[in-house]
């Protein structure tokens, strides 16, 4: 499956990956900043291979793993169950909804949604609650080429 590509516009200030600073974690921030695809671990260490940078790909695990807990990059899993990272453009929390053909992203608002969890949680005396909700289904592009 193609990887997702966001719809929204390039995100302009760069924020350090939180942790030690080193020169390699710099260059994983800064390869997130560069790109507006989704990418996997995987694929930012081969990136970042190509472009000479010599980093681990335990410390792109690391980075990106810190950068999720802070809220800094957005976390979707495809449909085969692999995590991919990209620089999140919104400082809010949000969803997505996931072309499964050609993988575009989408971040979208959803307030009944966060009233639903926050509403079932209590219900069952739940605190400090998070969720994630990714939404996949045929964007309509891919529809109209299908249907043509």
């Amino acid at each position: 499956m193609p990887q997702p590509q966001d719809s929204i516009g390039a995100r302009t200030t760069a924020v350090p990956a939180p942790g030690r600073s080193t020169r390699q974690r710099a260059a994983v921030t800064a390869l997130l900043e560069e790109t507006e695809d989704f990418l996997s671990a995987q694929q930012l260490h081969d990136r970042l291979r190509h472009r000479g940078d010599s980093v681990g790909l335990t410390t792109v695990y690391r980075t990106l793993q810190s950068l999720a807990e802070t809220g800094q990059v957005d976390v979707v899993r495809t449909d085969e169950g692999e995590s991919v990272y990209r620089r999140c453009s919104s400082g809010s929390h949000h969803h997505h909804l996931v072309c499964r053909n050609c993988g575009t992203a989408v971040e979208v608002e959803g307030p009944a949604v966060e009233a639903w969890a926050g509403k079932v949680a209590a219900e069952n005396g739940f605190i400090q609650v998070e969720h994630t909700v990714e939404i996949f289904g045929t964007c309509a592009n891919c529809a109209a080429k299908a249907a043509g």
